[in-house]
């Protein structure tokens, strides 16, 4: 007579533990985060694109606040130093390893060296742009004298 069980032994079930899970779960991340990490050119990449949302930021800032108070304000950007300081206090540091040019009015700058845009009470501008340069990467900050509007744009240009 042939005897059935009903319940299989733990050896015999054919199944993936709990460890072997997480294995490769973790494994599917580390390839996820490496992947996206040589797409979009890495901590050098992340770097950059914060500095160009951080200086696009600070010239909105300073464009809103001469709206708002109805007096032109000044955004000034420090090549040589790596920093730039916007109304109110706000102040940024752009890391090493990114290269820095400004391009605006000579009318603007204050001091020889630093450049510099002043946004005038009705939300015009001097203009100017903004270029942050890193490996074979370049973004662009430009403002519009007209309208002092903000735009930031990946540029093929070195």
């Amino acid at each position: 007579m042939r005897v059935v069980r009903a319940f299989a032994t733990p050896r015999a079930s054919a199944g993936m533990t709990l460890v072997e899970m997480v294995l490769v779960i973790a494994l599917i991340a580390l390839v996820t985060a490496v992947t996206a990490a040589a797409l979009s050119g890495g901590v050098a990449g992340m770097q950059l694109r914060a500095a160009t949302k951080d200086i696009a930021t600070a010239l909105r800032h300073t464009r809103t606040h001469a709206i708002a108070t109805g007096e032109p304000q000044r955004f000034e950007l420090d090549p040589d130093a790596r920093t730039w300081i916007a109304p109110r206090g706000k102040r940024g540091e752009i890391a090493d390893g990114i290269a820095i040019a400004i391009t605006g009015a000579r009318q603007a700058q204050a001091t020889r060296g630093v450049g510099a845009v002043l946004f005038f009470e009705d939300g015009a501008s001097t203009g100017g742009r903004v270029q942050l340069t890193r490996e074979s990467q370049v973004w662009n900050v430009d403002i519009a004298w007209m309208t002092g509007a903000v735009r930031v744009s990946r540029s093929d240009e070195r």
